[in-house]
């Protein structure tokens, strides 16, 4: 989102209206999560995804029409089996999408954008609220609120006022939490500063390497599909540890966004093959992967293969770590996270 934001700052200043496409809610294997965002300008030319494919597509055609009705719109979108697609308004489905019309005439979208375009810009952690409709309003706009640990902007109500409480108290509990559809129709997105690592393999160096992240600032999750690896006596000191039925389908368990850091040391070639597909499909800050460059070349050729490009393995830091001569787990897990630093450190 905070790249689309850059994009949405772009259109303020230009009066460029477009529509934003939102994932308010998912179920099963839909591509991505809540809070994914799409932007669709009036020519139908996209910035962001919401995963691709024939959702995406349903998508824009939906977005011509509130293009041309200057109003939001709720669409759900089922995906079966055999990867067909159908669609329906409201209530079931696998993705609940919310389609906005963001209107520059209207002084709303200008005080709301702006306000987040500066706390954005002051690297703020803030929280917005929008109380969704069911039903397109005449004048198609939602109502929204910002709320950051001290500061509130938008109309005071009853109805609202008792969630702002809420989430100031347990603001910080909120860092690391998806966005959330509350049952009484207020959507909650969080924008924190997050820098999260997922370790995805429990082995010798995932549990020296995990450790050492937590002393370095990070917020920690470790993944493996081994519960005798992963459990919380081994992994007393960090912040989530996950054991899941296999290495598909990572994302329905932990969230991968552009502040993540993945460090894939799982214990093979063909694991590492999964979940590096998986990863290079989201906007993770760094990816690295454990192994000798015939071990990566082995699973690049098969990624190659599989319809990846050479730009995308370039995202993927391989062998992993900084050459440093490091030899057992405790120096390969210095290097690793010296690499990671050396990321986080770098100018935007």
């Amino acid at each position: 989102m905070i790249d689309l934001l850059k994009i949405i700052k772009d259109a303020r200043e230009q009066r460029e209206n477009f529509v934003i496409a939102t994932i308010l809610k998912k179920s099963g294997s839909a591509p991505r999560s809540e809070g994914a965002k799409m932007i669709i300008k009036q020519d139908l030319t996209v910035e962001g995804t919401i995963g691709g494919g024939l959702v995406e597509a349903m998508v824009i055609r939906a977005a011509a029409k509130v293009h041309r009705d200057k109003y939001f719109q709720i669409e759900e979108f089922i995906l079966n089996s055999k990867d067909e697609v159908s669609q329906r308004m409201a209530c079931g489905g696998d993705l609940k999408i919310l389609l906005e019309y963001i209107d520059w005439c209207d002084p709303r979208n200008q005080a709301f954008y702006g306000e987040i375009i500066q706390l954005i810009e002051n690297k703020t952690d803030f929280v917005t609220i929008t109380k969704i409709s069911q039903t397109s309003e005449e004048n198609g706009s939602l109502e929204k609120w910002v709320c950051t640990e001290t500061g509130f902007f938008g109309s005071e109500s009853d109805e609202v006022r008792g969630l702002v409480k809420e989430i100031r108290e347990n603001f910080y509990q909120l860092k690391h939490q998806e966005c959330f559809l509350e049952k009484d129709g207020f959507y909650v997105e969080t924008f924190f500063n997050n820098e999260n690592v997922c370790i995805i393999g429990c082995g010798h160096i995932g549990k020296v390497l995990a450790e050492l992240c937590k002393l370095v600032g990070f917020y920690v999750t470790v993944v493996d599909d081994r519960e005798e690896f992963a459990n919380v006596q081994r992994f007393n000191t960090v912040d989530e540890v996950m054991v899941i039925p296999a290495f598909e389908n990572i994302e329905d368990y932990v969230k991968i966004d552009q502040y993540s850091f993945v460090v894939i040391v799982t214990r093979g070639h063909s694991d590492d093959k999964v979940v590096l597909a998986q990863m290079l499909q989201t906007e993770a800050k760094y990816i690295g992967m454990i192994g000798s460059k015939n071990k990566r070349n082995h699973v690049y050729q098969a990624l190659l293969e599989d319809g990846f490009s050479f730009s995308d393995l370039e995202r993927v830091h391989s062998p992993i770590g900084l050459n440093i001569f490091a030899d057992i787990p405790e120096e390969i897990a210095v290097s690793i996270v010296a690499e990671m630093i050396q990321v986080r450190r770098q100018p935007n």
